[in-house]
């Protein structure tokens, strides 16, 4: 073996240690959440439902007309407006109980687990509170979009999938389905594959489990939906901020 090939062999492996590992850096939601405002600072557009916002406008950050956005909701049972109908919120691709669950903090709780007033909890506060690697996969930026919040909290930690009949909930022109018996929510095609690629990317970065149902579903929706520029530039950003990429993207 050459000179050369000692040199560049040891460098590609470590090339591929540095952009193929999981998140390493940001350990804070909170954190993460401001952070996630310098990634689409030129791209002020939400994912489920493409509208247009503008962080500035604190009363209604939604730009309606730029999308057809009609809330499910205008107002609140007790007659008040409905808040999270007019901003947006950070979003978790894969919800954090979907992850959460299986983290024994989640399920069961920690020794160190306790309020004040002595009694134990669990969840994903224990976890937040105990589990470094948790705390890596719920501050994740790859896993993080910008949703209405109305969106946000009805997809709730539903499952994606497939919805019959396309009933729109938020305005003829928002392709976004949540069917609430079943608790499933389906996404427009065009940001299909965005969700299976961040979910092959918590499986092997994180050893999130997928069952082969969902894994049948992603590896349809990869295909339906490939790759697109600014799904390449997003994890180009990331990776400036958080230090790493999602392989399945690059």
């Amino acid at each position: 073996m050459n000179l050369k090939r000692k040199i560049v062999i040891p460098f590609l492996s470590l090339f591929l240690l540095t952009n193929l590992n999981a998140n390493e850096k940001i350990d804070s939601f909170s954190k993460a959440k401001k952070l996630m405002k310098k990634v689409y600072k030129e791209n002020q557009v939400t994912f489920y439902s493409n509208c247009k916002y503008n962080y500035r406008d604190k009363s209604n950050m939604i730009l309606r007309d730029s999308c057809g956005y009609e809330p499910r909701n205008e107002y609140t049972k007790k007659g008040k407006k409905n808040q999270r109908a007019t901003r947006i919120e950070w979003e978790h691709v894969i919800p954090a109980e979907n992850f959460g669950r299986q983290f024994v903090c989640w399920r069961e709780g920690n020794s160190t687990c306790v309020k004040d007033n002595g009694k134990t909890y669990k969840g994903r506060k224990c976890c937040s509170f105990v589990d470094e690697k948790f705390r890596f996969m719920e501050a994740d930026m790859h896993n993080l979009v910008p949703a209405i919040g109305e969106l946000n909290a009805d997809r709730s930690n539903f499952r994606y999938g497939i919805i019959e009949g396309e009933k729109r909930l938020y305005g003829q022109n928002i392709d976004f389905e949540v069917d609430f018996k079943n608790r499933i929510a389906e996404p427009a095609d065009n940001i299909k594959g965005n969700i299976a690629r961040t979910y092959f990317y918590f499986e092997k970065q994180y050893g999130m489990k997928i069952s082969n149902k969902d894994k049948k579903l992603f590896n349809a929706w990869n295909n339906l939906d490939p790759v697109d520029d600014w799904e390449r530039k997003r994890n180009n950003l990331i990776y400036k901020i958080q230090g790493n990429k999602n392989p399945f993207i690059n």
